[in-house]
């Protein structure tokens, strides 16, 4: 555990954005995410240590994370030092972050990390955090955790649903492509389509497109797509060659399959209901 630990810990400081100490308006630009901005910000600032929500109304993040870092200091939970040597036992510097302006202030990278993840677990910003441990959350409980996995579990079943109607499709598709090799003559006029296959065709593809574009009951997305364009674009990107394959095509065999699924979806229960009590009080809906 030890080792992995260190592991993470070398990880996270190869980033080029991990210096061994920083002063404290650095630690903010890069708290913010805002690293490539920094010479711009620094320019700004001058002298000042802390910046406004004035000087940068579109980043009020950086100002709130620089208050933060000088509030943990003043409150001795955050290590400090000058030139990067830790300060031992020193006295915190006073008043309010509005009013610093101490050459030489800084923070040590390890001081850093572990006061973050002590006052602000839920943070993992990218220069004191390694991949693996940005993704490890340590907001997530048990419940949240069982939660989760049960929801992948029926996304799990949902999909291997529809592999099994895609494959029973394609066995369909196949047999179909027999068929019309075998057909004699090739003036002979292929037998079209019946509206029950036609109606099952619509229905998959439906089905299918409300899966590729929707999200299960916890907000998550099924897939990448978010648009039927998106999903027209991947298409044509994959299977451009093939006979029947445009977007004018998709985009009406979409639409087509649209109408089909919405029109076969049940009433809300309140319309059942109230249906029910006419037929019960003999009402006649108009």
């Amino acid at each position: 555990m030890e080792l992995r630990q260190m592991l993470l810990r070398n990880e996270a400081r190869s980033s080029p954005l991990c210096k061994v100490y920083y002063r404290p308006i650095e630690a903010a630009i890069r708290w913010s995410g805002l690293h490539r901005h920094e010479a711009m910000i620094l320019n700004v600032l001058g002298h000042r240590q802390t910046p406004t929500l004035h000087d940068f109304p579109r980043w009020p993040a950086l100002s709130l994370n620089a208050e933060r870092i000088y509030d943990g200091i003043l409150n001795e939970e955050l290590a400090y030092g000058y030139n990067g040597l830790t300060a031992r036992g020193a006295t915190p510097p006073t008043g309010t972050p509005e009013h610093f302006d101490l050459e030489g202030l800084t923070v040590r990278h390890t001081d850093l990390r572990a006061w973050m993840q002590r006052c602000y677990p839920g943070q993992r910003p990218r220069f004191l955090f390694s991949a693996t441990e940005r993704a490890a959350h340590p907001i997530i409980t048990v419940e949240v955790g069982q939660a989760m996995l049960a929801e992948q579990a029926a996304t799990h079943a949902l999909l291997r649903q529809c592999q099994q109607q895609n494959r029973s499709l394609q066995a369909r598709y196949e047999a179909l492509l027999s068929r019309q090799a075998a057909v004699p003559t090739p003036e002979a006029p292929a037998s079209p389509l019946s509206d029950r296959a036609e109606t099952t065709y619509l229905n998959i593809i439906g089905a299918l497109m409300d899966l590729l574009l929707g999200k299960s009951p916890s907000g998550k997305p099924y897939s990448d797509f978010r648009t039927q364009e998106a999903v027209i674009s991947a298409l044509l990107a994959h299977n451009g060659g093939l006979m029947g394959l445009t977007e004018r095509t998709l985009q009406g065999k979409f639409a087509r399959a649209k109408r089909q699924v919405n029109a076969r979806q049940p009433p809300p229960a309140q319309d059942r209901m109230c249906g029910r009590e006419n037929r019960i009080y003999g009402v006649q809906r108009d």
